[in-house]
């Protein structure tokens, strides 16, 4: 049976610099020349099982020393990039994406870097476009969208976090082993405090009396993410520093709010494992709520996790999050799939997210259409905020989760909407030429009004169909 050529040029390379060796000291230690070894390391000649052997043996390392451990991850997160519709004309065989990846890892990362500064540049052009169209005449930076940004271009998912998560919670289940924990490793006493103490804050790191406390108001998912929060805030500086030096913020303040972001981050994959959890959500046809009950977590908790599921080679459904409030700020965005209601905002009141007011704490699914005809999967329902005591003003907010609906096979909700006739909503008003929608608060951009002199259509604005 025939070997597989086996090219080490980077890794070759790479190897010989950590050992402080030019070409020609590597030639005479293996007893070939040097134009060899520069062949090697170009690729142009193949190493071959004698010369791994004369490797091993002559600089006593493990052959595996020389396999690229990241290869796989690069294969990846190569062939992710290039499923975007920028690259649909161009035809890119799997193969040769491996040979990318394996054989000249450095281009491969420069093409994942440019990949991520273009989304993050797409995506701040919208929030510029958005931002003219809605008549803002304000200079200030928009530090939120800036950290909205960062977070879509990477598409909500860090698999160095999720990694560092994982491990940490081999050890780590549960609030009394998070407590002990931060007690052994950290020297800080973890305990419940009442109001009194914490002033209407939900943790309180004392540092002068290493003490850190967290609200006993809160219920057991929230202490246990509180407990979290704290770890990833001590422990996760480095890693995090790390994803911030990707970017160039536009404000002290997107930076901040991007680290506040990914300690949140590291707190849920804690508490909802990156495997554990997809195998959970894939078994379990994405039922949100069981999710929520299996990982003792809330059940915005589980649907905000559900949006980070994107890890390359271990994608779950692409989803997209959205919070509103009753008035329809929206609070809290996220974007793991790249859907036009992430970026506008979803202002519909045909929406379900905007209805499930009017049933408290039910879930309501729905499949929706947009006016281009795509077609989405939308699972929303209410989340209360305060209100832990008596007499204590309390919000309530809707969060949706939504995918495409060519996903919806996959999804528990399926049974319900296999044969329901999707509900035809727009992004926003202004964006939507959707005719005859009585839901309309102002007519679409380029169409013209009809007079109407003469009949009243019973729409808000009705408007030429040209």
């Amino acid at each position: 049976m025939p070997t597989k050529t086996l090219y080490l040029g980077p890794r070759l390379k790479k190897l010989r610099r950590e050992l402080g060796l030019t070409q020609a000291n590597m030639a005479a230690d293996l007893d070939i020349s040097a134009s060899y070894i520069a062949l090697m390391e170009r690729n142009q000649r193949p190493v071959t099982a004698e010369m791994l052997l004369k490797l091993a043996t002559t600089y006593r390392i493990d052959v595996a020393d020389l396999a690229d451990k990241d290869a796989d991850e690069t294969t990846a997160r190569l062939q992710s990039a290039l499923r975007d519709p920028l690259f649909a004309d161009i035809a890119i065989e799997p193969l040769d994406i491996e040979d990318i990846a394996t054989s000249y890892p450095g281009m491969a990362e420069a093409l994942l870097r440019l990949h991520t500064a273009f989304g993050e540049e797409q995506l701040a052009l919208a929030a510029r476009r958005e931002e003219r169209l809605g008549g803002s005449s304000s200079t200030a930076p928009d530090v939120v969208a800036d950290a909205r940004a960062f977070l879509a271009a990477r598409r909500n998912c860090f698999p160095t976090l999720d990694d560092s998560a994982s491990e940490a919670a081999r050890q780590l289940s549960g609030f009394a082993a998070m407590k002990e924990y931060i007690a052994e490793k950290h020297g800080l006493d973890l305990r419940l405090a009442d109001d009194g103490l914490l002033r209407g804050a939900t943790r309180w790191h004392d540092y002068h009396r290493r003490r850190v406390h967290i609200s006993e108001r809160l219920d057991h998912a929230g202490r246990c993410f509180q407990a979290a929060l704290q770890i990833a805030i001590l422990e996760q500086g480095p890693a995090i520093d790390t994803l911030l030096a990707e970017a160039r913020f536009v404000s002290e303040d997107s930076a901040r709010l991007v680290r506040r972001a990914l300690q949140s981050y590291w707190a849920a994959a804690l508490l909802m494992p990156y495997r554990d959890f997809l195998k959970a959500a894939e078994s379990l046809r994405y039922d949100v709520e069981a999710l929520a009950a299996r990982f003792t977590v809330s059940f915005e908790q589980a649907a905000h996790r559900l949006t980070t599921l994107q890890k390359p080679g271990e994608e779950g459904v692409p989803f997209f999050f959205l919070r509103v409030d009753r008035a329809g700020n929206v609070s809290k965005r996220l974007d793991g799939a790249g859907f036009p209601l992430a970026r506008h905002g979803g202002a519909c009141p045909l929406w379900n997210i905007h209805q499930v007011f009017a049933q408290p704490g039910a879930v309501d699914a729905q499949l929706i259409e947009l006016p281009d005809g795509e077609r989405y999967v939308s699972i929303a329902r209410t989340v209360r905020a305060g209100g832990r005591r008596y007499g204590e003003r309390s919000v309530l907010r809707a969060v949706a989760l939504a995918c495409s609906a060519e996903h919806l096979a996959r999804l528990v909700y399926s049974d319900s909407l296999r044969d329901a006739e999707p509900t035809p909503i727009g992004v926003a008003c202004r964006l939507c030429h959707r005719p005859r929608c009585i839901a309309r608060s102002a007519p679409p951009m380029g169409r013209e009004l009809i007079p109407g002199r003469f009949r009243d259509s019973g729409v808000p604005f009705d408007f030429s169909a040209e």
